[in-house]
């Protein structure tokens, strides 16, 4: 710590096998001993982001919304690995660790298997996560360990001021692209589905009711939860997002999703989605269907294809693009599984002798 310092699709904590799991994530994690503020959460440190990063925004929105849990900030782990988004430890009055290019969640299973008393958060941007650390967040995802991945995706490199990064679009011209991208980008929800993620979700750094919403149901579901956060970069990628921000557009382009309710989106929800039957999606006009035909968000189908489905409809470049909760699903959680292994052992075997296992079976002294 600075010395200076389950729920449902909707955020709302009431849905289906959502709830079950916000009981038991946060069930260890002791409870602060008198309510809090944003200000609690706070450290004396100079920001250091370029103004009108939209990481103040997200640093904002975390620290205000943290009271709510209740949590000893003594029981939090913030947990980064290199970006700009990665000076996000220094900002919050908890523990946190500065590690290594992404390597964030590598660090943060060991922290969360071994210490199930901590809410456990890595925050990490889309080179930091989907380029050098893209092996440790899919087998952190695959794993389910209890832990929440805060991943800011900006689609540049920002930090070593403006090359194109894993989510950066096809023909993007940069610094290291000086002719375009020959690169198909990643799309980190469809990604995460594939990966079997438990929770997936997308939400935008300036729309603070919908981020904290999504934080909040992160915060209480047992086992991984992936948020992308949409995060405008406003020098070296201004307006990357703008269609999803352009009060002109916006409504007519973004697909709020909640689970449990019909797909129905546009600036006088004229619009609505229909499955089609190779399984993907398709945008259709509310009036010319019949109101079967418009889907229903399942956030809790064990079955991801639906989830992915919906993770294909922003290509290429926002046409539609879903913010919500993708997919929210109970399965066991790593550290759950390991700890019930380890009981087993001493069950079975007795707690054993650290000393007497290492002086065991062939060794030797060396003088």
């Amino acid at each position: 710590m600075s010395d200076n310092g389950a729920t449902g699709a909707n955020g709302n904590g009431s849905n289906g096998n959502g709830a079950a799991g916000g009981r038991r994530a946060l069930a260890l994690v002791p409870k602060a001993d008198a309510p809090q503020k944003m200000k609690d959460f706070k450290t004396d440190q100079e920001v250091r982001w370029c103004p009108g990063c939209g990481d103040y925004a997200i640093l904002a929105a975390v620290q205000s919304f943290l009271p709510e849990l209740g949590l000893r900030r003594e029981n939090i782990t913030f947990v980064s690995g290199i970006g700009c988004s990665s000076r996000f430890p220094y900002y919050m009055n908890t523990y946190g660790f500065h590690s290594i290019h992404g390597r964030a969640p590598a660090i943060a299973t060991g922290l969360a298997s071994s210490r199930p008393d901590l809410s456990v958060w890595v925050v990490t941007g889309d080179g930091d996560a989907l380029s050098i650390g893209g092996n440790h967040l899919i087998h952190a995802l695959r794993r389910n360990v209890n832990l929440k991945i805060l991943l800011f995706n900006n689609r540049i490199y920002g930090l070593t001021k403006g090359q194109y990064s894993p989510t950066s679009e096809l023909g993007k011209i940069t610094k290291s692209t000086p002719m375009g991208s020959l690169d198909a980008p990643f799309n980190p929800i469809s990604l995460a589905i594939g990966a079997e993620g438990s929770f997936v979700a997308r939400t935008i750094d300036s729309d603070r009711k919908h981020l904290q919403s999504v934080l909040r149901a992160a915060a209480e579901h047992q086992g991984t939860a992936l948020v992308e956060i949409y995060q405008n970069c406003n020098i070296f990628n201004d307006g990357a997002f703008e269609p999803l921000k352009d009060a002109s557009v916006r409504d007519d382009i973004t697909v709020r999703l909640e689970h449990g309710e019909p797909i129905v989106f546009g600036s006088e929800r004229q619009k609505a989605l229909r499955r089609t039957p190779n399984g993907s999606f398709e945008v259709v006009n509310v009036a010319d269907v019949d109101p079967s035909e418009i889907a229903v968000h399942d956030a809790h189908n064990p079955d991801p294809s639906q989830a992915f489905a919906l993770s294909r409809l922003d290509s290429p470049a926002f046409e539609h693009t879903p913010i919500g909760i993708f997919r929210q699903v109970e399965r066991p959680s790593y550290d759950e599984l390991m700890s019930a292994q380890v009981e087993e052992a001493i069950r079975t075997q007795g707690k054993g002798d650290l000393a007497a296992l290492l002086s065991s079976g062939d060794t030797w002294r060396v003088d």
